[in-house]
């Protein structure tokens, strides 16, 4: 699984760089999870998830409280959770979750940024099939060796542990998500490089120059819409 590393690291760069727009995201993800529910992340798994993930980017403080206290106040706001599915250039595959409170105006702004930029809408089901839903956990400090140690004596199952850029990624079942941060944290380790709960391809591709270039303006037009959740695909990117 190395490779989809890459694609996560890649994913995570992007943000960073967009500091503003993942920021607007992950507050309507929180009050989202918080609506759903409680607004305790204690009593509310989904709600612990986002918040987790929200960390791994430094999402602040106030945009949090804003997100959790917009849901305790009782808004009215809802929105929907849609996924569509779509193909791009040479075969790539790629995965939209989006959260909207005006489900034409996100399907119609989604199959524009395909259609504009060489890709295709599909089906639902369509290219999801060839996803796996994957917990990512990733640390420093610890060798491969040192976590499963840690993970075993903790009796949590993971799919795969793997080195890679001086950080240890484990791969995990996603309700083991919340299992191997517990076991961490118990041991002392409270902070991660990654905390996903991701869709990874279970066979990726690598494009052509041409394509590839083609492929990531696909990419960053839908990451760049404002409904738009998480972009998943199955291109490799490399180092």
């Amino acid at each position: 699984m190395g490779r989809k590393w890459n694609n996560i690291k890649e994913k995570k760069a992007s943000k960073d760089a967009n500091t503003s727009r993942i920021y607007a995201k992950f507050g309507k993800e929180i009050y989202v999870a918080a609506k759903q529910g409680e607004p305790n992340p204690e009593s509310n798994r989904a709600l612990k998830v986002v918040l987790e993930r929200a960390k791994t980017y430094s999402v602040p403080k106030a945009i949090i409280d804003r997100a959790l206290e917009k849901a305790k106040g009782g808004s009215e706001e809802n929105y929907d959770e849609l996924r569509y599915e779509g193909f791009g250039p040479n075969g790539s595959m790629i995965i939209v979750d989006a959260l909207t409170n005006n489900v034409n105006r996100t399907a119609s702004d989604v199959r524009a940024a395909f259609s504009k930029n060489g890709g295709n809408m599909g089906v639902s089901g369509s290219v999801a099939y060839m996803f796996d839903r994957v917990a990512v956990i990733g640390l420093e400090g610890k060798t491969a060796d040192e976590v499963l140690e840690i993970l075993m004596e903790a009796d949590v199952e993971v799919r795969d542990i793997l080195e890679e850029d001086e950080a240890v990624i484990v791969y995990a079942e996603p309700d083991q998500f919340h299992a191997v941060q517990e076991a961490f944290k118990n041991v002392g380790i409270t902070e991660f490089t990654v905390a996903e709960l991701t869709m990874l391809a279970q066979n990726d591709i690598t494009l052509p120059e041409d394509a590839r270039v083609q492929f990531e303006k696909l990419i960053d037009a839908l990451e760049d819409l404002e409904d738009v959740q998480q972009v998943y695909h199955n291109v490799d990117f490399g180092e």
